[in-house]
């Protein structure tokens, strides 16, 4: 089975949508932080493409949180 099937993934991609949209983030701006096109953060947000862990550090300093946070709040998504 791919990592993007797997719910622990699907539980990490929800939160950081959830908290995107919490924030009133929209997908450009996440996509302008990151260096990359709003295609990028569509895809990886439909689970269209898979990030691996620096990805991940380099999203959520857009979302001004820290690793922990995004890992805590997928826990109680459990």
């Amino acid at each position: 089975m791919s990592s993007i099937h797997d719910q622990r993934y699907q539980r990490l991609i929800h939160s950081l949508i959830t908290i995107r949209e919490l924030k009133n983030i929209t997908q450009v701006e996440v996509a302008t932080s990151l260096k990359k096109p709003q295609s990028y953060v569509a895809k990886v947000e439909n689970l269209d493409r898979r990030i691996d862990v620096i990805e991940l550090i380099d999203w959520v300093q857009a979302l001004d949180i820290t690793l922990i946070e995004i890992l805590e709040n997928c826990e109680l998504a459990n």
